[in-house]
């Protein structure tokens, strides 16, 4: 896509949180991202362009993980703003809102991101599913990233086939010009009594050194499975909050 079709997006500090896939938690580091920045007196924001899964809550569409993300950073902008394409299938956005019988109003979108300009020292964006998800037809995730030019955090799994799913992605973002900054590795299971096996405990000691060499990246985090974080509620644990705590995001919000 020519992404030169849409009003250029103010330049804005922060970082764009993507996924190696859906349900990998990215919405829990996002918000732990924005809390740990707001902790260090940088004014943060949320974003989230495209929420699917929701549900009804006066008369309106509401996105549990809006929710979430406005809790961790202390937002008090409406939820509508944070997330402003809504949709009650746990679906793609494009086909979600087809299903709808709906556009997706990427305008809307980007227009809710600008309001963003002036309001805050940087911004936490989530993205929807992986890169490559599309949110309409034609505007895909990584079309996003690249309209918004913010440092790309990658959230992966702790097991066994993360590395093959961890490298395709960084790749993508690559190829597409986007600035990788690390990834986080979530969900990562410290008690070895808590996995499946030994050959699970083997892939999951090692998988975090064959990312950071095979795709020359930085992992920033290891973040612990935290019994305490939940979404539905709008709570972050504090496990989860400590390892996203000791990266030093001032840094990578100012491009070091």
């Amino acid at each position: 896509m020519n992404t030169s079709s849409n009003p250029d997006l103010p330049a804005m500090r922060g970082v764009f949180v993507t996924a190696t896939d859906t349900e990998v938690g990215k919405t829990v580091i996002a918000g732990a991202i924005a809390k740990s920045l707001n902790a260090e007196g940088v004014r943060t924001e949320v974003f989230k362009p495209a929420a699917s899964g929701c549900h009804h809550a006066g008369g309106d569409l509401v996105s549990e993980d809006a929710e979430f993300l406005a809790a961790c950073a202390d937002s008090a902008r409406p939820l509508n703003e944070i997330a402003p394409l809504r949709y009650r299938a746990a679906l793609a956005p494009n086909v979600a809102a087809q299903r709808a019988g709906r556009e997706v109003d990427i305008e809307a979108m980007l227009a809710s991101y600008r309001r963003l300009e002036g309001k805050c020292d940087a911004v936490v964006v989530e993205g929807v599913g992986g890169l490559l998800c599309p949110i309409s037809d034609d505007l895909w995730v990584i079309h996003l990233a690249l309209m918004m030019q913010l440092p790309v955090v990658i959230v992966a799994r702790p097991d066994l086939g993360t590395i093959n799913h961890t490298l395709l992605t960084i790749h993508a973002a690559r190829s597409a010009g986007l600035h990788v900054a690390g990834v986080i590795i979530n969900r990562y299971q410290i008690d070895p009594n808590q996995t499946d096996g030994p050959d699970d405990v083997i892939a999951m000691m090692t998988n975090p050194a064959q990312i950071a060499e095979k795709g020359q990246v930085p992992i920033l985090a290891l973040a612990p499975d935290d019994p305490q974080t939940s979404v539905s509620k709008s709570i972050l644990g504090p496990d989860v909050s400590y390892a996203i705590d000791q990266v030093d995001w001032k840094s990578i919000i100012a491009g070091a």
